[in-house]
């Protein structure tokens, strides 16, 4: 995860607080604002004039569904890691003949993965970021955008399809790589872009946040539909989960609530089987120093955790 003060995509989106009958009798006495709680009954209108709001969680089933959708497999491309043995490096499929260029939304001040397929591989890459005013580490890249990907287009945010399709690139017509880590905005941005620019991708590594929020029924169904259109055209290859984040435990589902996954286009190979050794050899933790969390079971087994 690369770290940053970033815009809020999420204006429009309201997070839902689920406040426990025990947590408020514990914290009503020092509240400014006090409520009736009757025996196991909410009053929804009283939460509303103090500002609250209770939702029911997203059932723990639809939540293993999703994980279960999400399930690693194995193809005949080994892993290999790129962009060193910390926070901005990721494994890749070796597939890379043809591939000539690397999309690289949300660089802060990192290039660590960008500098490393450049000189292993010859893939050179367009950045894009609003948060810094030139690409980092001494890289020269192939373009920089001083732009946030997002939904729109104006003086701050710019649309995947609209940055991509002003290159040279996507109009030869080959394949191309994205490493996409931009902080919460993954869902609204790859949601709006044409399903003929995501398949232009054949490799896609991808960080995935917010995974708190997947217990808010609303975020989750948009969450839902974000990976029913990704799992469509590309194998899930890998999962890391991030240690600069940690586990949240969403009504008895476990999840990492960053973690990065690399995706294949199913174009490109057939599934051999699950995958079922995690970690990963080459996975390294993001921030040193930091426990590595393990990923748990029910991200890539048939039984879900006891």
């Amino acid at each position: 995860m690369r770290w940053t003060k970033r815009h809020n995509l999420w204006s429009g989106w309201h997070q839902a607080e689920t406040i426990g009958k025990n947590q408020l009798e514990k914290e009503g006495a020092q509240a400014s604002r006090s409520l009736t709680i009757r025996t196991m009954k909410l009053d929804k209108s009283s939460l509303f004039r103090h500002g609250l709001y209770v939702q029911t969680m997203t059932a723990r089933d639809k939540l293993r569904q999703l994980a279960n959708s999400l399930r690693p497999v194995k193809t005949r491309f080994e892993l290999q890691r790129y962009g060193g043995d910390s926070d901005g490096g990721y494994l890749l499929p070796a597939d890379f003949e043809g591939i000539k260029t690397c999309f690289s939304p949300g660089v802060d001040v990192v290039a660590g993965f960008e500098l490393d397929i450049q000189s292993r591989k010859g893939i050179e890459s367009h950045l894009a970021d609003y948060s810094v005013d030139g690409p980092p580490m001494n890289l020269t890249p192939k373009s920089f955008l001083k732009k946030y990907i997002g939904v729109f287009d104006d003086d701050v945010y710019t649309t995947l399809d609209t940055w991509v399709r002003a290159t040279d690139d996507f109009k030869s017509g080959d394949d191309m790589l994205l490493q996409m880590d931009i902080e919460g905005g993954e869902y609204l941005s790859l949601l709006g872009v044409t399903e003929e620019l995501l398949k232009r991708f054949r490799i896609i590594v991808i960080e995935i946040h917010d995974v708190v929020n997947w217990g808010d029924p609303l975020f989750f169904k948009m969450v839902s539909t974000f990976f029913e259109k990704i799992t469509r055209h590309f194998w899930v290859l890998h999962n890391h989960p991030n240690n600069c984040a940690g586990m949240v435990n969403l009504g008895g589902f476990w999840a990492p609530q960053v973690f990065e996954l690399t995706l294949l286009r199913k174009d490109r190979a057939t599934s051999l089987g699950y995958c079922e050794q995690f970690p990963h050899p080459l996975d390294r933790p993001n921030c040193p120093g930091q426990r590595d969390p393990v990923l748990p079971r029910h991200w890539f087994g048939d039984q879900p955790p006891a």
